[in-house]
C-alpha cells in the first residue's frame, strides 16, 4: 500500500494563542507538513507587529517548535499595500516551490477570512482555517487543558480594562473576563504570547518587564528573554 503524500504548507504565526492552536489541529489531522511559519515584524521596535512580543523569543519559538521562520519587516507605519507587497513577494517564492496554501488562526470573523482568500488567489493560493468556527469558550478551554501555557501580552483598553495585560491565560483570566469580551480575543480585545506546551520542545523562558500605554489605547507588557 503506497503512503499518500502530506501536503507541505505554510502558516501565519502570530506567536499567540490562535495560530498555536491552529499549528496543533493540523499537526494532529496529519494531513499537512508546515514548511514555515510567517510572522509580521515591525521594523524599528523589531517585535511582532500588534503583539508587541520581541523578535527574540519569536525565533526561540520556532527553534521550540522546530519550524522555519519567515520574518515579514514592514514599517511602523506600514499601509495595506506595504504590507500586502512584501507578504505577496513572499508567498509567491514559496508557490515555486510548489507550495500552493497558507494556514490561519482565523475563528469567526468573515470579512478577514474573505480579504484573506481574495490576495491568495490573485496569486494562485489558497487558504485553510483549521480552527474556524470552533466555540470560542469551549476552545479557550480546551486550549489550556492540553497544557499549553500562555501570558497576555497587549491589551485594547477600549475593550478590557488594563489590568489583564501580563496575566496568564487560564481558567481565572478565563472566569474574570467581561460577557462581551470574547474568550479567545477574536475581536482584538486582547493578543497573546504561548510559550510552553503541547507543540513544543521545550519551554521558552522569559520574565514580565514593564507595562507601557501606546496611543493611548493599546497595553503592553514586555515580555524579556532570560533564556539567551
Amino acid at each position: 500500500m503506497t503512503t499518500p503524500m502530506i501536503e507541505k504548507i505554510l502558516l501565519c504565526w502570530s506567536g499567540g494563542k490562535d495560530s498555536a492552536f491552529a499549528l496543533h489541529d493540523l499537526q494532529k489531522a496529519n494531513q499537512f507538513e508546515v514548511a514555515a511559519l510567517i510572522t509580521t515584524v515591525t521594523e524599528g521596535y523589531d517585535r511582532i507587529s500588534m503583539h508587541g512580543v520581541r523578535r527574540t523569543l519569536l525565533e526561540q519559538q520556532a527553534a521550540s517548535l522546530g519550524i522555519p521562520l519567515e520574518q515579514v519587516v514592514i514599517s511602523q507605519q506600514a499601509t495595506n499595500e506595504e504590507y500586502g507587497t512584501k507578504m505577496q513577494a513572499l508567498l509567491e517564492s514559496y508557490l515555486l516551490q510548489g507550495i500552493t496554501k497558507v494556514a490561519f488562526g482565523d475563528l469567526f470573523l468573515e470579512d478577514l477570512r474573505k480579504y484573506r482568500e481574495k490576495n491568495l488567489a490573485k496569486i494562485g493560493m489558497s487558504g485553510v482555517f483549521p480552527i474556524w468556527k470552533r466555540d470560542t469558550t469551549a476552545m479557550a478551554r480546551e486550549f489550556i487543558s492540553l497544557g499549553f501555557r500562555t501570558v497576555i501580552c497587549c491589551v485594547d483598553s477600549e475593550a478590557l480594562d488594563g489590568k489583564f495585560v501580563g496575566r496568564n491565560f487560564d481558567a481565572e483570566f478565563l472566569a474574570e473576563l467581561p460577557k462581551a469580551v470574547d474568550p479567545c480575543g477574536e475581536n482584538g480585545e486582547f493578543h497573546s504570547f504561548v510559550y510552553d506546551g503541547p507543540i513544543f520542545k521545550k519551554q521558552i523562558p522569559f520574565k514580565k518587564g514593564e507595562t507601557v500605554l501606546r496611543d493611548k489605547r493599546f497595553y503592553y507588557c514586555d515580555l524579556i528573554p532570560t533564556g539567551i
